[in-house]
């Protein structure tokens, strides 16, 4: 695996860490959420590029791998935001301004998955949409 494929699959692994955040907030990570997200991976994700991981696997499942694992382990939202936030500071010219919107809408509807957006959730997407700003 080339330098090129570990950066692109650390992107779409963060991502995993990013969203899993967000439906983690509040401290339940609902079916419907975990729904939402695999919904947009396939239905979004997949098509943003072509990467690939060492298996011939569309690298974009690895948001949805990480996503379950960090689930499973039930780990922190926050030190799993946190982790996305340093990766994105130190890989900024991986998000484009359509990966930015599409990052955006991903966290919005995975934040509105159930019963709509609650207060945990507005406030990890607010942080989220200080990182974008600065």
């Amino acid at each position: 695996m080339n330098a090129t494929q570990n950066i692109g699959i650390s992107f779409y692994q963060n991502l995993g860490k990013l969203f899993y955040a967000i439906a983690a907030s509040d401290k339940i990570v609902r079916k419907s959420e975990y729904a939402t997200l695999k919904k947009l991976v396939k239905s979004a994700w997949l098509a943003v590029d072509d990467l690939e991981d060492e298996f011939g696997v569309d690298a974009a499942f690895q948001i949805e791998i990480v996503f379950d694992w960090l689930d499973y382990e039930s780990l922190i939202a926050e030190d799993s935001f946190i982790e996305f936030k340093d990766f994105y500071q130190e890989n900024t010219s991986l998000f484009t301004e359509n990966v930015k919107k599409l990052v955006w809408n991903t966290s919005n509807s995975i934040a509105g998955a159930f019963s709509g957006k609650n207060k945990s959730e507005l406030m990890m997407l607010g942080k989220l949409q200080l990182i974008f700003e600065n």
